[in-house]
């Protein structure tokens, strides 16, 4: 075998290596770009049920104006946000007033019977659920491409042609504290 002949066969099979290795890239973004419109079409969805909520509860709640505001202007940030970042720092909002405007709501045996907050209640809820899962496929799909572009060789194409990583979505601060559980049940009985 003639050396230019090695020399081909070794410049093919780079070739053939970086091809593969920029299409797999190429997968991934648009993986993760996928999982965030996914997240996107359930926090959409979200926006348009927290005005129902809101006006099916706002009568009801005449003390709660607060968590109603927070709930509104939270969503408000979330629709105009003008980056990816900003965006996810308004949902955390939006998940920590929802969660509090939930949590007031048991105190309105009027609200608990109300069909039509009982059904807006299940369905965000169940768009809750959705978006959960969601952030999930959405952070494993960043994981494998921040994998790939800072494994080795693969980030020699990811450097050359401008992959970068790309941002997990993160809970809110107040999400990652730990919950303080109280199971005491008063003082032990007497013998």
């Amino acid at each position: 075998m003639s050396a230019s002949l090695v020399v081909l066969i070794i410049a093919i099979v780079l070739a053939g290596w970086a091809v593969l290795a920029y299409n797999g890239l190429v997968s991934l973004r648009n993986q993760v770009q996928n999982a965030w419109r996914q997240i996107d079409v359930q926090l959409r969805r979200r926006h348009d049920l927290i005005p129902n909520l809101v006006e099916a509860v706002k009568g009801y709640m005449q003390f709660e104006r607060d968590t109603l505001t927070q709930v509104v202007e939270a969503r408000a940030k979330a629709v105009g946000a003008p980056d990816q970042a900003s965006r996810m720092a308004a949902e955390n909002q939006i998940t920590a007033g929802l969660g509090k405007l939930l949590a007031v709501m048991e105190n309105y045996p009027q609200l608990k019977s109300d069909q039509n907050v009982l059904k807006l209640q299940e369905e965000l809820t169940t768009t809750e659920n959705q978006i959960a899962f969601s952030r999930q496929a959405y952070n494993d799909s960043v994981m494998q491409l921040n994998t790939r572009v800072e494994s080795f060789p693969a980030s020699l194409i990811a450097n050359n042609f401008g992959f970068k990583h790309a941002e997990y979505f993160q809970g809110a601060p107040e999400d990652q504290a730990v919950p303080k559980v109280d199971l005491s049940m008063g003082a032990p009985p007497r013998a």
